[in-house]
């Protein structure tokens, strides 16, 4: 079939309010008031962090997920088509709302969620296998996030090969705490793609090196490029011919406003690289650049930069 569809970023599709400064260190209290910046409502989640950053990087990136039957889910469809992010697989459930979260950022960055996980939480097998010709049209896609999907989790390893066998590739994140071993064992051999955070992959293995968390990911059949993102730090990848290769951190091309979707965009540039036809290194480095810019801007897309800025930000231009 022919491949019409870069990729498709399916999962977490969230409205955010961002709210900001809110001092984090300390509680706030009843019947305080905290002066802040003007309140902005954006897009989060994977689906549009990523398929954002995706869309920028001048990629087709389409949506694949459930809103609710509100004024949140036009919203989203809205804001998708002004950032060329496909929205007409964005399905409507009339029971469950629109995912929306509340987020505090406090002045150096850092954040804190109050979220309503909301309709994408309803996502089962069921769902994405009677959808499984857009998987067909895509060259490429990605599924967050592991851990907090329970209706399709135990089934996600079903999921993942039946994609496959679309010549679809395939490509999973995680959040929150990042889950256990159970059932990610049984996901593990049919991705092609799994990089998840340093704190997510230490939950999950129980190791802190990154290179023995890669090995327990091996040990359960992962074949596919590995890797743990490891924020400020950069990231350690490895080939599935089993080469490592470290990248290196890059300077945000700015101040620093908000970590919210860095890891995703992460994600975004290395998937952008990959599809290119980029080697892993380079996919890497244009990752890395990826989410350096994403943290020069309020919320998970306002940092973000087109190709041409974000390659030259990481020496491949």
């Amino acid at each position: 079939m022919n491949k019409t569809i870069d990729c498709i970023v399916c999962g977490s599709c969230v409205v955010d309010i961002l709210v900001r400064p809110v001092p984090l260190e300390a509680a706030i209290g009843g019947g305080r008031l905290v002066e802040v910046d003007p309140i902005e409502v954006t897009t989060g989640g994977i689906v549009s962090n990523t398929g954002i950053a995706m869309a920028r990087l001048g990629m087709s990136a389409t949506a694949l997920s459930y809103v609710g039957n509100d004024q949140w889910g036009d919203l989203l469809r809205n804001r998708y088509q002004e950032e060329g992010l496909g929205f007409e697989h964005l399905v409507t459930h009339q029971q469950a709302p629109t995912s929306t979260t509340a987020v505090l950022i406090d002045e150096g960055g850092e954040r804190s969620f109050a979220h309503c996980v909301g309709a994408p939480e309803k996502l089962d097998r069921e769902f994405f296998l009677d959808r499984i010709e857009h998987f067909a049209a895509s060259r490429m896609m990605l599924l967050g996030y592991y851990s907090l999907m329970p209706n399709v989790q135990q089934d996600l390893a079903e999921v993942f090969a039946e994609i496959r066998k679309q010549g679809c590739l395939t490509a999973l994140d995680a959040a929150g705490d990042g889950g256990s071993m159970q059932p990610l064992d049984t996901i593990l051999p049919h991705l092609d793609i799994y990089v998840p955070s340093h704190a997510e992959a230490t939950n999950q293995t129980g190791r802190t090196d990154p290179r023995e968390i890669i090995g327990v990911f091996r040990d359960q059949g992962a074949a596919g490029l590995l890797g743990v993102k490891l924020g400020a730090a950069g990231a350690l990848l490895q080939t599935s011919g089993g080469c490592w290769i470290d990248v290196e951190p890059v300077l945000p091309p700015g101040e620093i406003v908000d970590t919210t979707g860095a890891g995703d965009s992460f994600y975004a540039g290395l998937l952008t690289g990959l599809l290119r036809g980029m080697d892993e290194a380079a996919a890497g480095r244009l990752a890395a650049a990826c989410g350096a810019c994403c943290v020069t801007g309020l919320g998970a897309t306002g940092g973000l930069r087109d190709y041409q800025e974000t390659a030259r930000l990481a020496g491949l231009l």
